[in-house]
């Protein structure tokens, strides 16, 4: 499959690679003002976020897992807590207000998207990807439905990345792989051989980048632009964008994002991140990320009844996600919500659906895309504790 490259930074682009972490000691924790002293925990809601645990998360960055980390909780008592460092060579504090990429929470707006098109009447969700996108599937593919897309049921197979990991993808982090160019190598494969659509939930960017193609053919427009004009600008979020096409940077404040390669600690910033297109390409902030969430949740940005399939599972074995949203309790609370990574920042959006609690939080993980339930379980969940 042809890549195209991006020279004029490729040329010019040197990995940070640091032979060691700033200790804590040597870049302490930087909490936002107030939010971690002791007479700020002493006088926490006791009906609100354990405030108490939340510092505990944030003290010591950076430290070897995280280099930064910012946490915004709402619903029933709001606290927000930023530590760590911009970047590890100068020290600098880390932003609050940083911008980060987001990856897999892009799946959210993506389903918002499709959703709004449906309660318009421009597409069906019992429509087919054969009907909206004709071609697109050889006929070996028996219909796949938009709903089936929408809850990862479709039976299509994972199409072509740059790298299965983030060791062997940095080496090609400035190489184009589009769209069109994953899901024909996810048709190449043919359908799921054991599934047919609408059995068995897979989890995976496919499933969106097909939505992503969808939007745009029914729209007659590109869908970074559809959802600035739906989603961005009504809500309010002005520091929410997707890439240029190849563009690797952030463009804006925003704290360096690093990954551990080949034992060494890497400035993974600059990354072009557009094969992950309607999946996982976002760029936001964690205010933005809360706005969307509660409009989200309110109904202000998909009506009913179609906001409802975000919290419908489908009725398969061991189904978890609906349209962009995942499902899982803790506490004794039903949570919904996303995560994203990619690599230097996991991000995580959640809620009750009654918005008694919410959580947003980027962290500049040094292992976004392992296992991200540690990440999750030390800054995320203490805001469910009670």
């Amino acid at each position: 499959m042809p890549v195209r490259p991006f020279p004029a930074l490729v040329t010019s682009a040197l990995a940070l690679t640091l032979t060691a972490l700033p200790l804590a000691g040597t870049a302490s924790a930087r909490p936002a003002t107030g939010t971690c002293s002791a007479a700020a925990i002493e006088a926490a809601d006791p009906h609100g976020p354990d405030v108490e645990a939340l510092c505990a998360a944030l003290k010591g960055l950076p430290d070897h897992d995280a280099t930064a980390a910012l946490i915004r909780v709402g619903g029933r008592g709001d606290w927000h807590g930023v530590a760590g460092v911009r970047d590890v060579r100068s020290g600098a504090p880390a932003l609050e207000d940083a911008r980060f990429r987001a990856g897999s929470t892009t799946k959210i707006v993506t389903a918002a998207l499709v959703l709004q098109l449906a309660a318009e009447g421009r597409i069906s969700l019992d429509g087919t990807v054969q009907r909206y996108l004709p071609g697109l599937l050889t006929e070996d593919f028996a219909p796949v439905t938009v709903r089936q897309l929408l809850n990862f049921t479709s039976g299509l197979q994972p199409g072509a990345s740059l790298g299965d990991d983030v060791d062997t993808a940095y080496e090609r982090r400035f190489e184009t792989l589009t769209p069109e160019e994953v899901v024909a190598t996810s048709v190449a494969k043919g359908p799921d051989p054991e599934h047919a659509p609408g059995e068995f939930q897979r989890y995976g960017n496919i499933h969106y980048t097909v939505l992503g193609l969808l939007i745009e053919k029914v729209t007659g427009d590109s869908y970074a632009h559809q959802a600035a004009v739906r989603i961005f600008r009504p809500l309010g979020m002005r520091y929410t964008s997707f890439p240029a096409g190849p563009d690797p940077r952030i463009h804006g404040p925003h704290n360096r994002g690093y990954d551990w390669i080949d034992g060494r600690l890497v400035d993974v910033t600059e990354w072009n991140m557009s094969d992950r297109f309607a999946a996982g390409d976002l760029i936001t902030t964690t205010a933005d990320l809360e706005r969307l969430l509660v409009a989200l949740f309110r109904g202000r940005v998909v009506p009913e009844p179609q906001l409802k399939e975000m919290f419908t599972v489908p009725d398969v074995d061991g189904a978890t996600m609906g349209a962009g949203l995942e499902r899982f309790e803790l506490n004794g609370k039903v949570i919904w919500g996303k995560t994203g990574s990619r690599p230097g920042y996991h991000t995580v959006v959640a809620a009750t659906r009654d918005l008694s609690r919410t959580v947003v939080y980027s962290v500049s993980s040094t292992d976004a895309k392992g296992d991200g339930l540690a990440i999750a379980q030390r800054f995320a969940f203490p805001a469910f504790n009670r």
